[in-house]
């Protein structure tokens, strides 16, 4: 039985260090991915900030095509959802990510991901990719934006935005309207109507944006510094909404993590 017992002892002592050592490389093969994960989900952002910034060049670049000046100029937040988009034709198919900045007393806050699902402008579209774009004009609407969660047509009162750089007729009309609404497909840019869809604060994004879960409200009323990465988007909003020649200046964005 002794005998036994130490060929048995000197097996498993045998075999530890194979296990100890397929342990650690199976650890190390996790962390690897995990870091691959983080880095991916961190180009994501970056990419869809910098889509963001893009959409707005190119739609600010066709002057009678364009969101008319006066709206730019008044404008509470601007919310901007990319290309990436793709709409299932139907009620509740609709899905999209984005990013969402507001003014503050030092001008334009961090970018703030967000998602936008739901209502049936799918339809109004066909089911094909676009850019979506939302302007907040009054304090209520902005009021909306960062309780973080509501519904364009429900708590919020939306409209399909008048196009053109110095739109005037119906501006007036439609700038009553807490959210006036945009979209591009195929290269053609006009209002929206988005009553239905949920706008929703995305907190997996904002966790790795800034590396932590920050409130809605605190990234919008200016209370998170910008991250490098958001600059871009920034940059494009000030410069349409003329924040450049306002004496406020835009948050100092945060260096960039290594």
């Amino acid at each position: 039985m002794q005998q036994v017992m130490k060929r048995n002892s000197k097996s498993i002592s045998s075999r530890w260090p194979k296990f100890l050592l397929a342990l650690c490389l199976a650890t190390v093969c996790m962390s690897i991915c995990w870091a691959a994960d983080d880095d991916k989900d961190q180009s994501d952002i970056g990419k869809r900030i910098d889509n963001a910034a893009k959409v707005l060049d190119e739609i600010m670049a066709t002057p009678d095509k364009a969101i008319p000046d006066k709206v730019m100029h008044g404008a509470k937040c601007v919310a901007v959802i990319p290309s990436m988009v793709k709409i299932a034709v139907g009620f509740g198919g609709n899905h999209g990510k984005g990013v969402a900045t507001c003014r503050t007393d030092r001008g334009w806050s961090a970018p703030a991901p967000i998602t936008i699902t739901g209502g049936s402008w799918g339809l109004q579209l066909g089911g094909q990719a676009v850019d979506i774009v939302m302007i907040v004009t009054n304090d209520q609407g902005m009021q909306h934006l960062l309780s973080s969660k509501f519904k364009l047509g429900g708590d919020a009162s939306a409209a399909a935005g008048p196009v053109g750089r110095d739109a005037a007729a119906d501006t007036d009309i439609k700038m009553r309207a807490e959210v006036l609404t945009y979209s591009r497909a195929r290269g053609l840019f006009a209002g929206i109507d988005l009553s239905g869809a949920a706008i929703t604060q995305d907190k997996d994004e904002t966790r790795v944006l800034y590396g932590h879960f920050a409130p809605f409200a605190d990234i919008l009323s200016g209370k998170v510094r910008p991250t490098a990465n958001s600059e871009p988007f920034l940059a494009a909003v000030r410069k349409y909404s003329i924040q450049s020649h306002e004496t406020s200046q835009n948050l100092a964005p945060a260096p960039a993590s290594n």
